[in-house]
């Protein structure tokens, strides 16, 4: 409390909202810069990362090189390195060989570092974000919130610039919402799956809806707890096919500073019909996981097939796998099941699945903040679409009367492209903002970062259009 006060007291250079990987990497980093002032602020009550889905096995999509710090500066205390010789545990990864680890262990990471790094608060809802014209500084108004997430004491910090880092929330399709909102009804989001994963064992019949990485995993992790031969799943989604993610050497340079450059200096119009077309960088499955669902597919085939387990479908598993189908509407059928309304797109066909119970793997959408914002509004630059222009060092766009920044983190795909919500960019984004706010360049930037040369264009630099801007000063 006492240190809540004095941040009160004093202005600060940089207040965060919400603490997520991303604005933990910026506070992580942040740590690193002699003299910077910041304070950060999550309503939770201690960090963690999609709790429900980290199952046994899970692991990154990215390397673990991708920690919160690595990739803007090597050196420092909060890397991932760091965490495993504090915890007596760098000589066995190793020799364990592992490019990718485990989200469990990203989670324990993150929270080693939620811990250590100095101006986190949790247990703070950050209500309104204002532009005080007279101090020439941000208010940000929050809320203390006791150990059951009351109310418990009102504050309110002074700062020159701010960053959004308020994440993504659990996506719902329309069709569905109506069921997902009854507390009776056995349909839950991925999000929730390990709390629920008992009880989504004991139904009679599961149907896991969405085929990007959280679906297979869900699918897969089922299918290996269930009878074999009694697996009674359906796995449905509306893309073509279970397709893998695109993860050769040079498709990945879509999640490099370059790219996002490139992507950044497209008109509108373009970006916006480019994003669909990427759906396979960062919607589609890891094809070890993919193949680990047909090989446990396989596997009780076999079993199937040598007697080795009793079914009621011949040597097939009881699962059916099918791409191409959307859910039109969905209801209560009898008794306490429910009714899936489906459209096949390429058959042009439709008919009704019913099931016990439902796993939305449906993903996730940026969380609106335009309650929090409401007061900034008359100085937001929008779009065509009304969406906050988003500048290349991640600034919104604001009324040059507000002499202040508010950054945004992981909620610029419209203009930063598919990387935004990528791990790998986190150290980088968040070297490019300490840097705008600083005005110097305390975290020098790569000047090239991809063979792929984006566009027909001379190749920029890096450093000096991402990293050296002295707009915001402290």
């Amino acid at each position: 409390m006492r240190a809540a006060a004095a941040e009160a007291a004093e202005p600060l250079d940089l207040v965060g909202v919400g603490i997520g990987p991303f604005n933990l990497s910026l506070a992580a980093l942040g740590d690193g810069v002699p003299g910077l002032r910041c304070a950060f602020y999550e309503q939770r009550p201690a960090f963690r990362w999609h709790p429900g889905l980290l199952i046994e096995g899970a692991t990154l999509q990215v390397p673990f090189l991708a920690d919160l710090v690595t990739l803007a500066d090597p050196a420092s205390p909060w890397s991932f390195l760091r965490f495993l010789r504090e915890r007596e545990r760098l000589f066995p990864f190793y020799f364990a060989e592992r490019f990718h680890i485990e989200r469990a262990e990203y989670d324990a990471y993150c929270r080693w570092v939620s811990e250590g790094v100095p101006g986190l608060h949790f247990g703070h809802q950050v209500d309104a974000v204002r532009w005080n014209a007279e101090r020439a500084l941000f208010e940000v108004d929050f809320t203390q919130l006791d150990a059951h997430g009351e109310a418990e004491a009102l504050g309110r910090s002074y700062a020159r610039n701010v960053v959004l880092g308020i994440g993504t929330a659990p996506y719902v399709p329309q069709a569905l919402r109506p069921l997902a909102e009854s507390p009776s009804v056995p349909l839950h989001h991925s999000s929730e799956y390990l709390e629920r994963r008992e009880e989504l064992l004991a139904a009679g019949h599961v149907t896991v809806v969405g085929s990007g990485q959280s679906g297979a995993e869900v699918f897969l992790d089922l299918l290996r707890r269930r009878p074999v031969g009694r697996e009674r799943l359906h796995w449905l989604t509306r893309s073509a096919a279970f397709a893998p993610m695109e993860y050769s050497k040079l498709g990945l340079e879509h999640f490099t500073p370059d790219y996002t450059r490139y992507f950044h200096a497209l008109p509108e119009r373009v970006r916006d019909g480019l994003l669909p077309r990427q759906w396979q960088l960062h919607k589609a499955v890891d094809a070890e996981t993919l193949a680990a669902v047909h090989d446990e597919l396989y596997r009780r085939a076999l079993l199937l097939d040598s007697g080795g387990a009793e079914g009621d479908g011949g040597s097939w598993p009881d699962a059916v796998l099918t791409p191409g189908v959307r859910v039109r509407t969905a209801g209560r059928g009898g008794g306490s099941r429910l009714e899936l309304h489906l459209e096949h797109a390429e058959q042009q066909e439709r008919g009704v699945l019913t099931t016990d119970a439902v796993v939305l793997a449906t993903g996730y959408v940026e969380r609106p903040a335009d309650g929090m914002l409401a007061a900034l509004d008359p100085y937001l630059r929008r779009d065509a679409s009304r969406r906050p222009v988003v500048d290349e060092e991640y600034r919104l766009v604001l009324d040059p009367a507000v002499a202040g920044a508010v950054f945004v983190q992981n909620a610029e795909r419209h203009t930063h492209g598919v990387g935004a919500p990528d791990l790998g960019l986190a150290a980088h984004r968040s070297a490019v903002i300490l840097n705008a706010v600083t005005g110097r360049e305390c975290y020098p930037l790569p000047r090239r970062t991809a063979f792929t040369r984006f566009g027909l264009g001379a190749q920029r630099s890096g450093a000096s259009a991402a990293g050296r801007s002295a707009t915001v000063g402290v």
